[in-house]
């Protein structure tokens, strides 16, 4: 199922950094990155302190880091990677809820970033496909957490059509706009269609990928998503 641009199309392979400081999980995370076409991990740190010598400035493209790191934290993290290289993606690893954080965050980052919860048993084609994504400027949320959420009532997000909620929810899953209309057995003109009415809906005023990125954001924080026990 296509995400992001696909890696034919990039000049070199994404350079992925990976801070967690769980050891198999972090056998686990390179393994699958460094098998995928167009990728490859470059920094592989187990602590807060080693990230920060390791991600150098222009060194990496992408960083997936845990959330509870054990000598500090992603968040913190991530804000410093990004304030030495605005650039650099930021994707968070949790097995906590975390999403309050994860929203409350974007503010201060230069560049979007994204979220998979090690709740659930993200496979590989989801892993890859967020990378992607998240490296070419989308929001992208852990599908098993959009999935669940619901919208607030009261908010614009309520007032959107079945379709329409139905679109932007896979549009936060890091799905490309031919990817939604496979999913929803649709043209993807349609999609289109949907997508702009969302914005308009929305009052999201910008162009291109940032009402993209608007939108999603706008999802996160106008549903509500419960665990399961």
């Amino acid at each position: 199922m296509p995400y992001g641009s696909p890696p034919a199309k990039r000049r070199r392979p994404l350079r992925i950094g990976i801070a967690e400081d769980e050891p198999l999980m972090r056998s686990m995370l390179a393994k699958t990155i460094n098998e995928a076409e167009g990728m490859e991990v470059v920094h592989e740190a187990d602590s807060f302190a080693s990230a920060k010598l390791m991600f150098t400035p222009r060194s990496t493209d992408l960083a997936l880091l845990d959330v509870n790191l054990g000598d500090g934290n992603g968040v913190a993290l991530g804000l410093a990677l990004q304030r030495a290289d605005p650039r650099v993606a930021v994707m968070l690893l949790s097995s906590l809820d975390v999403m309050g954080l994860f929203l409350s965050v974007q503010d201060e980052a230069s560049e979007p970033w994204s979220y998979l919860s090690k709740r659930t048993t993200f496979t590989r084609d989801v892993l890859i496909g967020a990378i992607n994504s998240a490296a070419d400027g989308e929001v992208v949320i852990d599908p098993s957490l959009v999935r669940r959420s619901q919208p607030r009532v009261g908010t614009p997000v309520a007032g959107l059509t079945k379709a329409q909620f139905e679109v932007l929810r896979l549009v936060a899953e890091g799905l490309s706009n031919q990817a939604v209309a496979e999913q929803l057995h649709l043209a993807e003109r349609s999609v289109e269609t949907h997508l702009l009415a969302v914005y308009k809906r929305l009052n999201l005023d910008g162009h291109g990928s940032n009402r993209r990125v608007g939108a999603v954001l706008a999802f996160l924080e106008q549903t509500g998503r419960a665990w399961p026990a």
